[in-house]
């Protein structure tokens, strides 16, 4: 057979797409195995827990429309969903992954029926259940969750064990640094049903929509893992809100109220008042300085200045 160009240069770009990233394409709850999306099968006959997406290939804005399951919000041809106790596992296995730089969060959004079989993904609300980022070293050259992945080529995330039954869309995201400043992101959804639990259930300052939970020019979604501060800079933070305390419905916990102080006459004496001491809260260069729901330091080191990047996530530059 005569190997024309246009059939040599179809071949050369199915190998390109495949032979580099990497997507969800199975799924597991204990010992029970779930069919993920195939992405390079087609649509036809698939029936499985996966949304659907249409390559290995990485989102590069931000900000896209269809940066919430890598896709329009289609459920596919023939869904199904993973049942799963809250307080139980679900693990998503990649076919393969090349990326070692870069963090891996897992959110979960609920449907508002009883399965999320004609729910479209691109008007949830998303509450973040678990991350991993920069695990030891330097953002230049530490050890990543994405590098934990590719040697594994699973990621396991806990159900909220207080979670409300229902029906869920379970996020997995890689998001890949090994580009200075153009972030890769890579998201896959599957459905679940949720069993068992309790009745907590995050508030609004812990759900997002996405696209919206982060923009483009926020410190740890434009990275260069190359430059100079890299080298010594060992802290990243993960895009996105903060994971939700499950149990808590959201909400910190009570704060008591101080006693009154009681006051006893005495004699108006003089006293010399001591300079306060140095702030004891004072944050690095890089480090988070505020955010929605920040306890941590506000005043940044001499040099630098506390920068907002959104309501989640201010730092020292």
């Amino acid at each position: 057979m005569k190997l024309t160009l246009a059939t040599a240069a179809a071949i050369l770009s199915y190998v390109s797409s495949t032979a580099a990233h990497g997507g969800v394409t199975s799924w597991s709850v204990g010992s029970t195995t779930y069919p993920g999306w195939q992405p390079y099968l087609g649509a036809g006959g698939q029936s499985t827990v996966g949304r659907p997406y249409s390559s290995y290939d990485p989102i590069l804005n931000p900000t896209a429309s269809t940066i919430h399951c890598n896709n329009n919000g289609d459920t596919g041809p023939s869904p199904k969903s993973i049942t799963v106790a809250a307080g139980g596992q679900v693990t998503a296995y990649w076919p393969q992954w090349t990326h070692a730089e870069g963090p891996v969060t897992v959110y979960l959004a609920k449907c508002p029926g009883s399965d999320c079989n004609s729910y479209s993904s691109a008007g949830a609300k998303w509450f973040k259940i678990a991350e991993s980022g920069l695990l030891s070293g330097t953002l230049a050259n530490g050890k990543w969750a994405n590098g934990q992945l590719m040697a594994n080529l699973k990621w396991t995330a806990t159900i909220p064990a207080s979670l409300q039954a229902g029906a869920y869309l379970i996020r997995f995201e890689t998001l890949a640094l090994h580009q200075a400043n153009t972030p890769q992101f890579y998201p896959e959804c599957g459905q679940l049903l949720v069993t068992g639990g309790g009745s907590a259930f995050p508030s609004s300052e812990y759900l997002v929509s996405i696209p919206g939970a982060w923009g483009a020019n926020d410190p740890g979604v434009k990275v260069d893992i190359y430059g100079e501060a890299a080298k010594t800079q060992t802290t990243y933070i993960i895009p996105g809100p903060r994971v939700w305390p499950s149990g808590s419905g959201g909400s910190p916990p009570p704060t008591s109220n101080p006693p009154t102080p009681t006051t006893t006459p005495t004699t108006p004496t003089t006293t010399t008042v001591a300079p306060p001491p140095p702030n004891q809260s004072t944050v690095p260069k890089y480090g988070q300085c505020g955010g929605n729901g920040w306890t941590g330091g506000t005043v940044c080191a001499s040099g630098s200045t506390c920068v907002k990047s959104n309501e989640w996530y201010s730092q020292c530059l």
